[in-house]
């Protein structure tokens, strides 16, 4: 039994078979692989591209999906997570996709191997599937991405896309530069920048982020207009470079990314959530199917 609970579960060959399934996936719409299995979502937090991205991938491939809302469920009633995991699989899953507010709580449900387990997101420490699909929209783009050069904007320390995608960019093979204020900033032997403009002429792709400024309990700016004015991705920082700009989601307008630079073709954020489908498709594949 595999799980996917980090993109280090997984070996080269087998990010390599993802990314070969995933471009074959969106080339032709397969046959019914996973016909008969069925699929549970857990999702202790709100999402709306991770979840609904899953339920068509799965549903693509001919499973089924049911969702537990975790609101209305008996972990509201004092039940633990391990309980409420134990009772679903009870019911024979072929796998639980979990997002959770700990770090820890996709990896503690696979270490039970009652069923297969995907993290969908948790904590501020990893989010694999969003990472894979952003490699993919890179590698779709690019190539080959060995040696490309990557500046990660925004609230970096709260952000579990940006410490998945560092983990599997660097592991790729890419050059990952850190562009925050320091308070957003981890700790990291990275090299680190509070300003876009220093490191514009070095980068292949930016990764812009969400400002989580509700997540620091000491104010870093008035507003996200002040922010915006230091770290919005914008034709004014850009100009005609040619640099691919990506966001997982949700974009704050105007905040995180303006509203024309998200018209731009070098802008691929909808493309992430259309790759994203693809790539679940494969990871389904790969842990039910391949493993």
């Amino acid at each position: 039994m595999q799980h996917l609970v980090d993109t280090n579960d997984l070996s080269d060959a087998q990010i390599s078979q993802l990314l070969e399934d995933a471009k074959n996936f969106k080339a032709k719409r397969p046959i019914q692989l996973l016909r008969d299995r069925l699929f549970m979502t857990l999702f202790f937090e709100p999402s709306t591209r991770t979840r609904s991205s899953f339920e068509v991938a799965a549903k693509k491939l001919g499973a089924a999906v049911v969702h537990l809302d975790p609101s209305r469920s008996s972990t509201k009633k004092g039940e633990s997570l391990e309980d409420t995991f134990a009772n679903l699989c009870a019911m024979e899953p072929d796998a639980v996709i979990i997002r959770h507010s700990e770090n820890e709580a996709p990896g503690m449900l696979a270490d039970m191997q009652m069923t297969t387990v995907i993290n969908a997101g948790a904590g501020n420490y990893a989010h694999p599937t969003q990472a894979l699909l952003d490699l993919f929209t890179m590698v779709e783009h690019f190539g080959d991405v060995e040696g490309k050069n990557i500046a990660i904007v925004g609230d970096i320390v709260s952000s579990r896309v940006a410490s998945s995608g560092i983990r599997l960019l660097t592991r790729m093979g890419m050059n990952v530069i850190l562009v925050a204020p320091e308070p957003f900033m981890p700790e990291s032997d990275l090299p680190q920048y509070d300003k876009l403009e220093d490191v514009i002429e070095k980068v292949d792709v930016i990764m812009s982020l969400r400002a989580q400024l509700e997540r620091h309990s000491t104010p870093l700016f008035e507003n996200y207009n002040e922010y915006a004015r230091h770290y919005c991705v914008d034709h004014n920082r850009l100009g005609k470079r040619d640099i691919l700009v990506l966001h997982p989601g949700p974009v704050m307008r105007n905040i995180d990314i303006s509203d024309a630079m998200l018209e731009d073709s070098r802008c691929k954020v909808l493309e992430q959530v259309k790759n994203g489908v693809y790539m679940r498709m494969a990871i389904l594949k790969l842990l039910l199917l391949d493993s």
